[in-house]
């Protein structure tokens, strides 16, 4: 019985789900106004084990991404939204730190004070 070819990061490059988890995971984490080195810190990991689990070169286990999934308070399946459509993340929202941290910033904005700089920045 012939096997499979067991496949490699550097023969196909990474896998399109582990670099679209990686991508939510750095979202969320931006989002949630911590560096790669304090949300490594949190979990168990070097800031540059977490690097590579954003870009997708590394595959996140089961386990580390429960464990990133309750430092960030999101549900694990909130990682994988919209994965099976092939739309990345950056499709959705932009992975720019700076648009990260003007929603993150934004939506601590009161409320009313938010619709006010809406309409401000639409009329610029």
């Amino acid at each position: 019985m012939a096997r499979a070819k067991r496949r490699t990061v550097q023969e196909f490059g990474a896998h399109p789900v582990d670099v679209y988890v990686g991508q939510r995971v750095r979202m969320r984490r931006v989002l949630c106004g911590l560096s790669q080195t304090a949300l490594a810190n949190k979990i168990g990991l070097t800031f540059q084990q977490l690097q590579k689990y954003e870009s997708g070169m590394n595959r996140i286990s089961a386990s580390k991404l429960w464990l990133i999934a309750q430092e960030l308070d999101a549900p694990v399946q909130w990682f994988f939204a919209d994965a099976a459509e092939g739309r990345s993340p950056a499709a959705e929202f932009g992975t720019k730190r700076e648009t990260l941290e003007l929603v993150r910033n934004f939506m601590t904005i009161a409320p009313d004070i938010r619709q006010h700089f809406l309409s401000l920045v639409k009329s610029v």
